[in-house]
């Protein structure tokens, strides 16, 4: 009509038509990101080829090609190590970053390449922050060491941010005040009710150090997870170590929890009392501590001895508590000497992992106090 061709603010161009696809938005959140590496410059691939430094973890993928290979008679698809240029700035050329750090200077140089812009995974020795007012007061009340305290500018200020303060200041700890933004950022986007607690990394001790101690005392007592992923279960089975005299605690690096800020609140300070070592092979540990005259112990469900007629409670023992779900591991139960069902009158199937911990501790402690 022409009344609407007339009007103000009609469209002039074709109104576009419903959106198909993508329409290139996977391929414009990749840009500046840089290209993405070939299998041969990437540490973690078996394929690497790289000069610098191979990584243990890309070096057992490569070995476990080439048994694989020889088995079944073929060649190995592995890189091979060193024959490829993969520092930054090195003979120039491909070598040569494309972005810049200060200065002017690669960004990376001295170390592997990776593709400009990628996100890295953190260092396991960063420290971690922890978010909201009530983990952070119950953090600070139970002694968990913290480096610094953020504080959201504008923050509401209740008897919780007072006393998170004030207890902060009187520990000697750093508190920063910094935009709700910057720690918006800082948190990845997690609510954090304008209070952050730094906690610097947790310091674990040597396993064969872990070992020896406790075999000084008059009833050596070690605790060993299988697979626990729940920092909070971990938390739980330190202070209950704690509780009941047991001289350490030890977890596999992998696939295992280990000592955060939510396992340091839940441990409610134990850990700061109770050695917790890491180890890389689970099974070799253990069998390590029988060689030193342990009796391993798990705990299991459907275990051949009842857990109140567990005789060698009063000796030099290793309680090993099994993972949340599947409990444990294959390796891990044939290394134990012997495994153990707590008795329960109901047809509840399991108990939880550090519940479960707790009561076996507790029964260890009243059997060596009734020997005593």
């Amino acid at each position: 009509m022409a009344g609407n061709s007339q009007r103000r603010g009609r469209r002039l161009t074709p109104k576009a038509g419903a959106p198909k696809g993508t329409g290139g938005k996977n391929k414009d959140s990749l840009a500046g990101r840089g290209r993405t590496l070939p299998a041969d410059e990437r540490p973690w691939h078996k394929a690497y080829s790289g000069t610098e430094k191979l990584p243990q973890r890309t070096a057992w993928k490569q070995d476990k090609e080439r048994r694989a290979a020889a088995e079944e008679g073929r060649a190995p698809k592995i890189g091979q190590p060193g024959t490829k240029d993969t520092t930054w700035g090195k003979g120039g050329g491909r070598g040569t970053p494309t972005t810049k750090g200060r200065g002017g200077k690669p960004a990376g140089r001295g170390g592997p390449r990776v593709a400009p812009g990628r996100k890295a995974n953190p260092a396991k020795d960063s420290p971690e922050l922890l978010v909201g007012r009530n983990p952070v007061l119950e953090s600070l009340r139970t002694q968990v060491p913290a480096t610094a305290l953020y504080t959201a500018q504008g923050i509401d200020v209740d008897d919780r941010v007072k006393e998170i303060v004030r207890t902060a200041a009187d520990r000697g700890i750093a508190i920063l005040e910094v935009s709700r933004a910057e720690l918006d950022r800082m948190t990845g986007g997690v609510l954090h009710q304008g209070v952050g607690l730094q906690v610097p990394p947790f310091a674990y001790e040597p396993f064969d150090d872990l070992v020896a101690a406790a075999l000084e005392q008059a009833a050596p007592l070690l605790v060993a997870l299988d697979g626990v992923t729940d920092p909070r279960n971990l938390g739980a089975v330190i202070r209950s170590a704690a509780a009941f005299g047991a001289q350490g605690v030890f977890v596999p690096e992998r696939r295992a929890a280990g000592i955060t800020a939510t396992a340091w609140r839940t441990s409610a300070g134990a850990a700061a009392r109770v050695p917790v070592a890491q180890v890389t092979n689970l099974t070799r540990s253990l069998k390590a501590c029988k060689d030193a005259g342990f009796v391993v112990v798990g705990l299991d469900a459907d275990g051949q001895t009842d857990l109140y007629d567990l005789e060698a409670a009063v000796g030099p023992l290793v309680v090993v508590v099994g993972s949340e779900g599947r409990g444990l591991s294959r390796l891990v139960g044939e290394t134990c000497d012997l495994t153990v069902s707590i008795p329960m009158v109901s047809d509840v199937e399991s108990l939880n992992a550090s519940v479960a911990a707790a009561v076996t501790l507790a029964e260890v402690a009243r059997r060596r106090s009734v020997e005593v």
